[in-house]
């Protein structure tokens, strides 16, 4: 049943007074969650050591995280909305922080898998609310530069992460890359108290409990399918058992939601060919980027002979480029010029030809390499935010927490998948060299079709709104 949403205030319109600033402060938030899941890779081998985790172990502590915020992502959206988003943004940052401490002083891999998979309920809270609230306090002249610089907060985590990592474990024990966590939560916290203005859908639907519960199980069984196929086997019993209860869970929700006159989400929104874009390039892109991320990884170790810290170094211009395009403003500018449609289909057009120039050119040296994460970062920076303002623009301003954890869900999705296709490519090679080249294309091919599908369906309802 499609929402109706009044017209959106004139505070909305006009900007938050000091949205900048704010926009600093849930950025801080945000940074909390993904250096905390780049940092954590640095610290297998310590992890190992010290409380003498397996390979099943050490597979938990990173999973357990992805997994809860995966199902987490569109009931705490939902859950924004409906009770505030400011409520639940220092809920977000209260339950990561306690989670990062419990995680310090975990003394077993159990403790710290427990601890992790609180953390994860923080981290989707945060990742949901402090999207949606970007989404209320700017203008929407002003949404398209917003938007970018919150996605390259993730690039920086991505970049930041390893660094810190490697210091905090050069100079302390493995709980201290969680410790550094708190300083940050705390810092936001306060922030955030003082300066984040609250706001909630004024229409208070019904909680949808029923939903909430398909959702959570749903996308959970979802991404452990995706995460077990490449280790366990597309046709192992754990595989095709979560593929199956994901299908029909999934399945249940996609009914139950059309049934009932509250859902949590509106199935209507694809009924706008914005949003439909929005999401089938979203999760191309992401197919093409999480897939082609994990590749890189072993390429720049197994082929070009690097070790883990410099390989992580090596990649570091990808994150660069991005950072630099937002904060300069430039993508938006670039958006701004071309409209949306145009710089999502050439920025996905760039980012393939930079997987094809390290499938090609990478095994000769790392300046093809290079070339291909600079084209990668061009296409990603100014791409990613197009989108993610497309799917939120798309939906009415008061279930922006929904959006936002649409928008979190296909990222997950998308990268999930593109790791799994793309790895099984690679494992389906005759030689390492071949397989790693062979899931770049197919990585390449993967997004430019996503920038296609989403440029012909943002451009017909660019044309459907002009018409009206």
């Amino acid at each position: 049943m499609p929402t109706t949403t009044p017209a959106p205030p004139e505070s909305l319109t006009q900007g938050h007074p000091r949205r900048w600033l704010i926009l600093g402060v849930i950025a801080l938030a945000q940074l909390t969650v993904l250096l905390d899941n780049t940092v954590l890779n640095v610290a297998i081998p310590s992890l190992t050591k010290e409380l003498d985790a397996s390979t099943a172990d050490i597979q938990w502590m990173i999973n357990a995280y992805s997994l809860v915020q995966a199902g987490l992502l569109l009931t705490a959206g939902s859950s924004a909305d409906r009770y505030g988003r400011k409520k639940m943004l220092v809920a977000g940052l209260v339950i990561f922080g306690a989670g990062s401490l419990v995680a310090a002083l975990a003394s077993s891999t159990g403790q710290l898998i427990a601890a992790r998979a609180g953390m994860g309920v923080g981290g989707a809270l945060l990742t949901t609310t402090t999207l949606a609230v970007a989404m209320q306090i700017f203008p929407p002249e002003e949404q398209p530069k917003a938007i970018g610089i919150w996605a390259a907060v993730n690039s920086l985590g991505f970049a930041a992460g390893p660094l810190i990592g490697g210091f905090m474990l050069g100079h302390f024990w493995w709980g201290a890359i969680f410790l550094i966590n708190l300083p940050v939560a705390v810092g936001a916290l306060v922030a955030v108290v003082a300066l984040v203005p609250e706001s909630k859908s004024p229409q208070g639907d019904r909680p949808d409990l029923v939903g909430a519960l398909l959702s959570t199980v749903g996308m959970s069984s979802l991404v452990f399918t995706i995460i077990s196929g490449p280790e366990h086997g597309w046709l192992s019993a754990r595989v095709l058992v979560s593929g199956v209860v994901a299908v029909a869970v999934l399945g249940a929700f996609v009914w139950w939601e059309n049934r009932i006159p509250y859902p949590m989400f509106d199935m209507g929104f694809f009924r706008n060919a914005q949003f439909t874009g929005a999401v089938a390039g979203a999760v191309l892109v992401m197919f093409g980027m999480g897939g082609a991320l994990f590749l890189l990884t072993q390429h720049l170790q197994l082929v070009l002979g690097y070790g883990p810290l410099e390989a992580g170094l090596r990649t570091a211009p990808l994150a660069l480029v991005i950072i630099l395009l937002n904060f300069t403003g430039v993508a938006a500018r670039i958006t701004e010029k071309l409209g949306r449609p145009g710089t999502i289909l050439g920025g996905m057009t760039v980012m393939a030809c930079g997987l094809v120039s390290i499938g090609v050119l990478g095994e000769r040296g790392y300046a093809g390499t290079l070339l291909g994460l600079v084209l990668i970062g061009v296409g990603t920076a100014t791409a990613s935010p197009a989108m993610a303002h497309a799917l939120m623009s798309s939906i009415p301003p008061a279930r922006a927490g929904v959006g936002a954890g649409i928008n979190g869900m296909l990222g997950e999705f998308g990268m999930g998948l593109g790791v799994a296709v793309l790895g099984a490519v690679l494992t389906s090679a005759a030689r390492l060299e071949q397989g790693l080249r062979d899931g770049q294309l197919v990585g390449a091919l993967a997004v430019v079709l996503g920038g296609v599908v989403a440029g012909v369906l943002l451009r017909r309802a660019a044309g459907a709104q002009a018409a009206k």
